[in-house]
């Protein structure tokens, strides 16, 4: 199927260059010259995911460079399917406290949304089939079996060891961050979908939720004591000592607070924008040396990169999953 999507592009990205030699303009009869006619006209051939540019008239004519790169991995107010491009609305902008914020619906924003609706699907009929096979059974079997594997490594091998003791109740939100991640993740890898996680916007309020859950998690078990994850007042050390370190590590340790989450975002998007423009960038090696004899090449390696981005979509999903229980564990344990 993702051989069919790399085809497809190819065949999409070659339609302009294909047709500028029917869209060039046609030569100005002579002795006719005007001043207007100085400037050579610019003839847009293409749609909406990037426009092509033929500048000049006559034999001569120049094609302009076309970026497919850019829309393939940027966000947009329309969505791509088979027979072209559905325009979604748009909402009138709200305007709070001298800002304007745009609150219509994007193309990520629909992809989450299907990334949303897929967690549900995967798990909640899996946990209700879990519950009724054992009650009939003992075991669970089948999607439920296969659902409570992954459930189990990552409760009992990466959440409860990191989180600490008592961890079970953040189990929950570390389960439903590696699953969301990891849809959201694999429907950049469908023909006419898009990755939400390649939007520094999308990755950034994850890891904000992060945040917020990991400082909670520190206010919820340290109490009073969470201001020493603030301020470095180390009680093993003399006053004179504290007095002088103190000014010097409390800016450090505020830095660190905000250095997690922002790991997180940057982690996630770099990760999942590097591997589409990797892909594109092979496919686009066929029109940068205009010959499509060379086209076995970088399609064999965009099918090899196509394969690799699933295992990095999963393996991302995890690594976020993981960092969020360890430094919910980090700040648990901060006051021993």
């Amino acid at each position: 199927m993702k051989l069919i999507a790399i085809l497809l592009t190819t065949l999409l990205a070659a339609a302009p260059v294909l047709a500028q030699d029917t869209t060039r303009a046609p030569a100005s009869p002579a002795g006719n010259t005007t001043a207007a006619q100085a400037v050579p006209p610019r003839v847009h051939v293409g749609g909406a995911n990037g426009e092509h540019l033929v500048a000049g008239q006559g034999p001569n004519a120049q094609p302009a460079k076309v970026d497919f790169i850019t829309p393939h991995i940027s966000d947009s107010h329309s969505l791509e399917v088979p027979f072209g491009e559905i325009e979604l609305p748009r909402w009138p902008p709200l305007h709070v406290a001298g800002m304007t914020i745009d609150l219509s619906p994007t193309k990520h924003v629909v992809m989450l949304l299907i990334a949303a609706l897929l967690s549900v699907l995967a798990l909640v009929p899996a946990a209700r089939a879990h519950t009724r096979h054992t009650r009939e059974s003992g075991a669970p079997r089948g999607w439920a079996a296969g659902i409570e594997a992954v459930v189990l490594y990552l409760r009992n091998e990466i959440i409860i060891p990191n989180v600490g003791p008592h961890g079970d109740r953040y189990v929950p939100f570390v389960l439903t961050l590696f699953f969301f991640i990891l849809f959201a993740n694999l429907l950049g890898l469908v023909p006419y979908g898009s990755t939400a996680t390649g939007n520094i916007a999308v990755t950034g309020m994850l890891a904000i939720a992060s945040f917020v859950v990991i400082e909670g998690a520190g206010m919820r078990t340290l109490g009073w004591g969470y201001w020493k994850t603030i301020i470095y007042w180390p009680s093993d050390v003399p006053v004179a000592v504290r007095l002088v370190i103190t000014p010097i590590m409390t800016p450090v340790e505020i830095f660190g607070k905000f250095t997690k989450p922002f790991a997180l975002a940057i982690r996630l998007f770099a990760n999942m924008t590097a591997g589409h423009v990797v892909l594109l960038a092979l496919i686009s090696l066929i029109f940068t040396f205009h010959s499509y004899a060379i086209a076995i090449a970088p399609i064999g390696m965009a099918v090899a990169n196509s394969l690799l981005e699933i295992v990095i979509g999963f393996i991302q999903a995890f690594i976020f999953a993981l960092l969020t229980a360890v430094f919910i564990g980090l700040i648990r344990q901060s006051a021993h």
